[in-house]
């Protein structure tokens, strides 16, 4: 997560998740972000999804009623269709609202070895579920000038849901997207993030690269649009790192 826009969430949560899959891991991708662009990332019509991410949050349907099946084996989305643009506000009078997503989730949890939630770029309630359901987060930051804005207060709200709501969640990794190494400005943003966290940058920079960018339209991962690409092979990059990251852990 990351409360401002465009800095590469649901092309992470999408892209990511298809390289664990590749890998032969069981993944499950969850969109919370009313925009879709994760479920869109993975060739689902909402227009077609007749049960979505809101019917979950709002009790109506089971994590199985709602997956979806995608082109990848191994990898299942939760879809998130524009129903969901009300759920902050129909949450606020409702019991346990920020810990719905987690109540769903745990029953099936150990179902698979990665579940990657993609959130809004906003700290509101449906951002709180997510930060509730999870154990890491990830941070993905544009190499670009206003990188480190907003990331204090970012940090001021995972500060406040581990201590009132989630104890166990820590920031494991931070992910510079949009990198352009020939630049001294995304140079100066990398050397500042490591300032800020100087124990969490991942070693794998995600680079400006056009394939990237094409492949949601065509409705595929970049990884099976062009897995040649630099973009994909950063992303199978950043899979890697995480499992040595997690084999470490284990």
């Amino acid at each position: 997560m990351n409360q401002k826009g465009g800095v590469g969430k649901s092309t992470t949560a999408v892209n990511l998740g298809a390289a664990l899959a590749i890998a032969g891991k069981r993944v499950l991708v969850v969109d919370t972000d009313p925009q879709g662009n994760t479920t869109t990332g993975f060739g689902v019509d909402k227009t077609r999804v007749t049960r979505d991410i809101y019917d979950i949050l709002m009790q109506q349907a089971t994590v199985d009623e709602v997956a979806c099946r995608t082109e990848i084996d191994g990898l299942v989305l939760l879809p998130a269709t524009i129903n969901l643009a009300g759920a902050e506000i129909e949450l606020v009078s409702m019991l346990s609202r920020e810990t719905r997503l987690r109540q769903a989730l745990l029953p099936i949890a150990a179902a698979y070895d990665f579940v990657l939630i993609d959130c809004p770029p906003s700290l509101g309630l449906l951002t709180i579920n997510a930060l509730t359901a999870a154990e890491e987060l990830i941070i993905p930051v544009q190499a670009e000038y206003y990188a480190l804005e907003g990331l204090t207060q970012l940090m001021a709200v995972v500060r406040r849901v581990r201590e009132a709501l989630n104890p166990t969640l820590h920031v494991c990794g931070v992910l510079v997207t949009m990198f352009d190494g020939r630049t001294r400005l995304a140079v100066d943003v990398l050397d500042e993030l490591e300032r800020y966290f100087p124990q969490q940058i991942y070693k794998t920079q995600i680079p400006r690269n056009v394939r990237i960018s094409e492949a949601p339209s065509f409705g595929q991962p970049v990884i099976l649009f062009d897995v040649k690409s630099r973009g994909a092979q950063a992303y199978l990059a950043l899979a890697r790192e995480l499992l040595q990251i997690a084999e470490v852990h284990a």
